[in-house]
């Protein structure tokens, strides 16, 4: 494979990092400044463009042109919204971009022209919003809501609007608290990761976007004695579980999942129906993983920290164990891992 670019945002330093991962090798470019801190951004890997959610020093979307062979950014455009954004994806290829924001309990739709933030065409309200994705298609949207433990589902259609499906939401377990959430390969399952219970849990996806809950299995290290968090708990100070991301792997038949008190990545198996399997294990990563990534071929992890300065690459192998291959230093506060492929 090509040496691939690897972005960082670093919320401690309002920065994003540009990293090459050359096979297991990965090296440091360069750090490009930002008006704020970053939580999310969002790459439109076509355009050569990057979007992301600052907090200060008003909440705003930065659109950022992104030199791929230096790995610089340069801002050449803001959008100004209701709150940061904690999650951010296109959809409609480049044409639409959808966030979620954690404070300020909205979820938005925006149209993108030639990196253009236009104004929102759709926003909905939700405690705790915490992810929001939409298929190849963007026929739909997901919304996970960790205050009230569901997933909305939505229409999207071209114009960046969305309708409630029949029912409108789909629940999780009770105080689990909703964070992320995936599609599988073949978009017929969506995995969501609990932040206080640190499971993941499968839903089946109908033809027409519905969604109906499946297994679940935990990610949680077996021996690190985690008890299940609550909303306004420190999981730290209470050694609570305390999950984060997640995204597939070995071609959709691994999923990673990260927890933040015991700084690892869990490793569950997928079979080929896209069912959960068995709990492989778990990686001890960068210190509090808010953040991690995959690379496209589904071969090599790259993880960082909140609490640490490294940014460290991982082989995947068939069975989902994670091997340490190499690392490089990075910044403060890292939150959101990103490959431009």
């Amino acid at each position: 494979m090509d040496p691939l670019l690897v972005l960082v945002a670093n919320s401690g330093d309002s920065t994003i990092g540009a990293f090459r991962l050359d096979g297991d090798r990965l090296t440091a470019l360069g750090v490009s400044e930002l008006p704020g801190a970053c939580s999310t951004f969002a790459v439109d890997a076509a355009r050569s463009l990057v979007y992301a959610s600052v907090k200060a020093p008003e909440p705003a979307i930065v659109t950022l042109a992104l030199d791929r062979a230096l790995g610089s950014l340069t801002e050449i455009g803001r959008r100004r919204c209701g709150g940061a954004m904690v999650y951010l994806t296109l959809a409609a290829e480049g044409g639409l971009l959808l966030g979620a924001s954690y404070h300020s309990e909205v979820g938005a739709v925006w149209p993108v022209a030639d990196g253009v933030v236009g104004e929102h065409s759709a926003e909905i309200a939700f405690p705790q919003l915490h992810s929001v994705i939409a298929p190849r298609d963007s026929r739909h949207a997901y919304v996970a809501s960790l205050g009230d433990d569901l997933i909305a589902q939505y229409e999207l259609d071209a114009a960046g609007h969305l309708t409630p499906v029949d029912p409108p939401s789909v629940a999780a377990p009770a105080g689990s608290g909703p964070r992320h959430i995936v599609l599988s390969e073949d978009e017929r399952s969506l995995y969501l990761l609990t932040e206080f219970s640190g499971e993941v849990i499968r839903f089946d996806r109908a033809a027409d976007g519905r969604l109906t809950p499946a297994e679940s299995v935990s990610i949680v290290d077996p021996d690190a004695g985690l008890k299940h968090s609550r909303f306004g708990a420190d999981p730290r100070a209470e050694h609570l579980i305390w999950g984060a991301d997640l995204h597939l792997a070995q071609g959709g038949r691994i999923l990673l999942a990260s927890e933040r008190t015991a700084s690892t990545i869990g490793s569950v198996t997928v079979d080929a129906d896209g069912r959960l399997g068995q709990f492989v294990g778990v990686q001890q990563v960068p210190t509090q993983p808010r953040g991690f990534t995959v690379t496209p071929d589904g071969a090599h992890c790259i993880a960082a920290g909140e609490r640490s300065t490294e940014v460290v690459v991982y082989s995947i192998s068939a069975g989902g164990d994670l091997t340490p291959v190499g690392k490089s230093t990075g910044g403060n506060g890292a939150n959101w891992v990103r490959v431009v492929s």
